[in-house]
């Protein structure tokens, strides 16, 4: 008995200690040997988005029809959980969870920035500063930020959920794969593999968020109170931060995280209320009404625009689009699996429309205020970590309140993003546990953030080149675990859907048995 457990135990120990090793080894190559780290990464940087990035548009479109399929299917009525279960915590609870973890920093990170940089710098053929580089700007934010980030998730989580919930399997990555090549080789070598590619590609992705949260913080720290912007200050802000969200781990999911998830909402409806009130309200509300039209009219034409026969247009959507793609598909393993563990007692329908439809409609409306209130402002040369703080400086009094405020927003998406991710990589590292222990989430909370600082020293001066490097290069082979995943969860869902339109069926015929012995005239 002592002999099976150890059995059931070792694979899990080698994902821990096989993501452990690849983690650690990066960390000292880019803390050791940032220059050739650098160097390194540019050159996979440079192959992956040259020679893949068709892969990318073609994927990511992919999960969005899968997606949209799945909300309109007969799936759309099965549990994720046993049949009569009720969903575990409130839409809003929910809601506030899966878009602090899904989106986070990136969202305050670039609510004013990207549009700026597009208005300022848009590809070849159109002018900057004009009234075309402006709607290319909106454009191009909302897709990027639209529906292709939160299939990718949708799928993940959906099959994690799936089969966690409904069919008792362990908590990871691995199980998803059940169906396809069955569970002794999802519990071997095969399911460690992938397991320890979310393991690695979630160490990624959080650490580019982190590093931009801290350079956002930083900026706006400078700004406010005139602290310099340097590596040092960035160290400090994420050892501080760091601290505070290893409090909130320890404090466990229905504590910590959903009460700073909570706050994260309300904090984000406060700045775009704040922001609607003395930006400009009319061009906010044409350009949340234009950018919708122009999304849905030119969703297709959009998400496989490579501009292949121009060498700069490329470069230009490799530098964009495809950071996106990558970051987007580099977070899906840890925004998949919390997004599941708190999604248990949802239809399929729900959770597809929760999870895919509203966070999409929030950030469209948080691009539509801080994207047109930043072009707007008239402000054309920044950074940009700096971009939302400067626009809130030409409103004076009230801009200051609103950086203030962002400044504690970043600061508690930080903490946010990190708690979910030391939760999630506790389970992936810990046989799928629901609950893994404080000891595993502390261990990957300092080694994440240890990460964060070692891409921005390796990166010096072009610290978010570095940052956007490795979230490329990370994310590569993950794509293939969602393409995979997608025909995982389909294989299994049409057992799970023939048998629940069986008794639909047989209904039906018994009704119609019953139905002529009812004299209607009584």
């Amino acid at each position: 008995m002592n002999l099976e457990a150890n059995k059931r135990k070792k694979p899990n120990e080698n994902v821990f200690i096989g993501s452990l090793i690849l983690v650690v080894f990066i960390l000292a190559w880019g803390f050791l040997a940032p220059d050739t780290f650098k160097e390194t990464g540019a050159v996979a940087f440079s192959s992956v988005t040259k020679n893949f990035g068709w892969l990318y548009m073609i994927s990511m479109t992919s999960f969005v029809i899968f997606s949209v399929f799945l909300f309109f299917s007969k799936f759309g009525n099965i549990v994720l959980g046993k049949d009569g279960e009720k969903p575990e915590y409130s839409f809003l609870s929910w809601f506030s969870m899966l878009f602090s973890a899904g989106m986070g920093i990136g969202l305050v990170f670039y609510g004013v920035a990207e549009p700026l940089s597009h208005y300022t710098n848009p590809i070849s053929g159109v002018a900057p500063l004009s009234p075309e580089a402006a709607s290319f700007a909106m454009q191009k934010s909302f897709l990027h930020w639209g529906l292709h980030p939160w299939a990718g998730y949708c799928i993940i989580a959906l099959g994690l959920a799936y089969m966690q919930f409904r069919k008792d399997k362990p908590g990871l990555i691995s199980s998803i794969f059940i169906p396809l090549i069955g569970e002794e080789k999802a519990k071997g070598k095969l399911g460690n593999f992938i397991d320890i590619l979310a393991v690695f590609a979630t160490v990624a992705g959080v650490a580019t968020s982190l590093g931009l949260g801290a350079y956002q913080i930083n900026s706006g720290l400078n700004l406010l109170f005139g602290i310099p912007e340097n590596t040092f200050v960035i160290f400090i802000i994420v050892v501080v931060v760091t601290i505070g969200f290893m409090i909130s781990a320890v404090s466990g999911l229905d504590k910590g995280i959903k009460i700073l998830s909570n706050t994260n909402v309300i904090l984000c409806a406060a700045l775009m209320v704040l922001t609607f009130i003395i930006g400009p309200k009319l061009l906010i509300l044409n350009t949340l009404t234009e950018g919708l039209g122009t999304y849905i009219n030119s969703f297709f034409s959009q998400s496989f625009t490579l501009s292949a026969f121009s060498p700069k247009e490329n470069s230009w959507y490799g530098g964009w689009t495809l950071f996106y793609w990558a970051w987007w598909v580099a977070w899906a393993p840890f925004v998949g699996i919390f997004i599941a563990r708190i999604s248990r007692g949802r239809t399929i329908r729900q959770f597809v429309g929760g999870v895919l439809l509203a966070p999409t409609l929030a950030s469209f409306v948080w691009f539509s205020v801080f994207g047109a209130t930043g072009i707007a402002s008239g402000i054309v040369d920044f950074q940009t970590p700096t971009a939302l703080f400067l626009v809130m400086q030409t409103f004076g009094g009230v801009g200051t309140l609103i950086s203030m405020l962002t400044v504690i927003l970043l600061c508690t998406f930080f903490v946010t993003s990190a708690d979910s991710a030391t939760f999630v990589l506790g389970m992936l590292t810990s046989q799928g546990n629901l609950n893994p222990s404080t000891k595993r989430k502390v261990v990957w909370g300092i080694i994440q953030s240890a990460m964060a600082l070692a891409l921005i020293i390796s990166g010096g001066t072009n610290g978010l080149g570095m940052l956007q490097t490795i979230s490329i290069v990370a994310a590569f082979p993950f794509v293939f675990v969602i393409i995979f995943s997608m025909i995982s969860l389909y294989k299994s869902l049409q057992t799970d859907g023939d048998e629940i339109t069986a008794p639909s069926e047989k209904e039906t015929e018994e009704e119609a048995i019953v139905e002529p012995v009812i004299d209607p005239a009584i």
